[in-house]
């Protein structure tokens, strides 16, 4: 059996992280001299078979490692993810990469030898530690681990959230409620919060205008969009906001379900935006108002940062920061 990464962080006595960072020649690694001597002559003894292949050639056909923090069935409810997915596949079979899907609640089916791991979705701090000891080609779609040193797609919640206030805004309706989610990561280590709750509160704070008793949470399904829309129409009564943001598309088609059901006018007496521009956004009556992401964009630029991390030997963590695009439809008002 040939040897593997373990066997040598075994026997040299180090983390598997510093088994990788070195073999991959990372000088940006604080390790001693006779650390890396010791790495390098256990794994010649072991005969391992990646050492003579290093560093990678730009023609190399490079093995990519996709983990998905959602379940399989999870992820067949929310396009938002299986449209990254897609988008990093393409561009994948463009360059020739091979690329292999597995779950975060599944790291074993990665192989020892991928020369780097995508991960999409949100990952608790030791999930993270988990893959950065499979290799130190890492990139993060849709969570900012620039922080921690790796690179990260990220999309631009600040100037999204801030063209549908502003939006709201001109068309009368200073007082905004919102629809956001909240979830934990899956191994319930962390809570993520929703950056575009984070940026309403703060923007809608800095202009005087944030009312909490037209905040309300759920977890980014269709039925929690629902239940919470009525959970506000129940509570708030005639007080309910002339205008409201939700922040994702499930939720926003759930919102609308209850609306209708309550008679209550869209978007004559409640104008509602989602997020995302999925599918769903064209389907519903009326059609959903929504900030447009280009999830195709994310997948491609995470593989394009891959290529470039391997072939220049950047070790300097970049983010790529994805802007978005207001979609007026059905849903608001629009004088």
């Amino acid at each position: 059996m040939a040897a593997t990464l373990k066997d040598i962080a075994q026997a040299v006595g180090v983390s598997l992280a510093t088994v990788s960072r070195v073999l991959n020649y990372d000088r940006t690694l604080s390790v001693s001299d006779h650390t890396r001597k010791q790495i390098f002559e256990v794994a010649e003894n072991l005969n391992y078979s990646k050492l003579k292949r290093r560093p990678i050639l730009a023609n190399k056909q490079l093995k990519i490692a996709v983990v998905q923090w959602y379940s399989k069935t999870k992820e067949l409810d929310d396009l938002y993810y299986m449209s990254i997915l897609l988008g990093l596949e393409k561009r994948s079979e463009q360059r020739h990469f091979i690329t292999m899907r597995t779950f975060q609640n599944d790291l074993s089916k990665i192989d020892d030898d991928v020369d780097a791991i995508i991960a999409i979705g949100k990952l608790s701090p030791q999930q993270v530690q988990a893959l950065a000891e499979m290799t130190p080609n890492l990139v993060f779609v849709d969570q900012d681990q620039l922080a921690n040193g790796y690179d990260s797609v990220v999309t631009d919640f600040q100037i999204a959230v801030q063209q549908v206030v502003d939006y709201f805004t001109q068309q009368g309706q200073s007082r905004i409620g919102l629809l956001h989610g909240t979830e934990w990561t899956t191994d319930e280590q962390s809570e993520v919060l929703d950056p575009r709750y984070l940026e309403f509160k703060r923007l809608m704070q800095a202009r005087g205008q944030y009312d909490e008793s037209c905040v309300f949470a759920g977890d980014y399904t269709n039925q929690s969009g629902y239940a919470q829309m009525t959970h506000a129409i129940e509570t708030l009564g005639d007080q309910l906001p002339a205008a409201f943001f939700v922040t994702n598309d499930p939720m926003a088609a759930g919102a609308l379900k209850a609306l209708r059901e309550a008679d209550i006018a869209v978007p004559q007496r409640v104008s509602l935006i989602g997020f995302n521009d999925t599918t769903i956004a064209r389907y519903v009556f009326p059609e959903l108002s929504t900030v447009h992401v280009n999830t195709e964009l994310l997948g491609t630029t995470t593989v394009d940062l891959i290529e470039n991390r391997i072939q220049t030997g950047r070790t300097t963590p970049q983010r790529v920061t994805v802007g978005t695009s207001l979609v007026l439809r059905e849903s608001t008002l629009q004088k």
